[in-house]
């Protein structure tokens, strides 16, 4: 996972409701236990036409989507089925955020957990992201806020664990690995024995 501090992109919207974890990536592809190549399989089914050929008018297919790291995406963002393939699709394809009004606790879960970013934010703030895609913004992790091109910020929440991990581009083993001199010196010093 690549640490995260500020992300600066373009949005690219796909503004539809309840988009949940088959749809970000349908359950035939989750046959893999690894990360890599995913991201050609994220919306697949909206992606692609029956021959596998990619569908001109999705919104990810579009010249202007090529590059974006923030999604937004419509309420109740990643409902559905428990799956890290989701977020690990989304992250193989290069997205860095996503953000909504309401994103499913579990997708969330699991995106903290993968380096994928989710940002809850007032419905004021979400109209105006649905209705100028491609708009630059910037999303300061260490500060809780997204910038606006019209110069706006709104907060969004995170708990400190997460972030500390997002920081610094590390996952919950990875957070647990850098304590192993003090696991190591806890056992060694410690009175009792198992």
């Amino acid at each position: 996972m690549e640490p995260i501090s500020v992300i600066r992109s373009r949005t690219v919207v796909l503004p539809y409701d309840d988009i949940d974890t088959d749809q970000i990536i349908p359950a035939r592809y989750l046959t893999t236990t690894t990360r890599e190549g995913l991201g050609d399989a994220a919306f697949a089914d909206w992606r692609y036409d029956e021959k596998g050929q990619p569908r001109p008018d999705f919104e990810l297919n579009q010249p202007e989507a090529q590059g974006c790291a923030v999604l937004v995406a419509g309420n109740n963002f990643g409902c559905g089925s428990s799956r890290e393939h989701a977020p690990w699709a989304l992250y193989d394809y290069g997205i860095r955020a996503v953000i909504s009004t309401e994103i499913a606790d579990i997708f969330r879960s699991n995106s903290l957990k993968n380096g994928l970013l989710p940002v809850v934010v007032d419905r004021d703030t979400h109209a105006w992201l649905l209705a100028n895609p491609g708009a630059e913004v910037s999303i300061d992790l260490g500060e809780c806020r997204v910038g606006l091109p019209n110069g706006h910020e709104v907060e969004f929440a995170i708990d400190g664990f997460s972030r500390y991990c997002l920081m610094n581009g590390i996952d919950q083993l990875g957070f647990l690995l850098q304590q192993e001199e003090q696991i190591r010196n806890f056992e060694r010093n410690r009175p009792w024995q198992p």
